[in-house]
């Protein structure tokens, strides 16, 4: 891959992830609307290179909730559970670069949120 190939990349929790630039412009070609979910560092460079991007940080109600969320999926060791914490903390301090923030407490009012962001912002594209 040439430097730009990738709108946005970044390493997290010890994995390499990224965003073709290629294919998210053949969808927005298209006329679709594209949800990316990525991270903070993604995020980032999302909006640096797409200023009228719309972003959404989804937040835990609590750092109690989401430990708990990490020890309960068992995918992870004690380590691995610490480690995703202290990443966690960092990125919640970044909430206040987004546009919009919605907290994850119960799935169903956190989708019904997420929704209403998008449909908002694709209804004002289309204006």
């Amino acid at each position: 891959m040439a430097a730009g190939d990738f709108v946005e990349h970044a390493e997290y929790s010890g994995n390499r992830y990224g965003t073709l630039r290629s294919e998210l412009e053949r969808r927005l070609g298209k006329g679709a609307g594209v949800v990316l979910e990525i991270e903070v560092q993604g995020a980032r460079q999302v909006r640096a290179a797409m200023p009228d991007s719309v972003a959404v940080f989804i937040a835990p109600p609590s750092r109690d909730a989401l430990e708990a969320r990490l020890i309960g999926r068992g995918t992870d060791s004690p380590q691995e559970v610490q480690a995703r914490l202290r990443t966690a903390e960092g990125e919640l301090e970044a909430q206040p670069e987004f546009a919009h923030v919605v907290v994850n407490d119960r799935l169903e009012d956190a989708t019904e949120q997420l929704i209403g962001v998008v449909r908002r912002a694709m209804t004002q594209r289309c204006a």
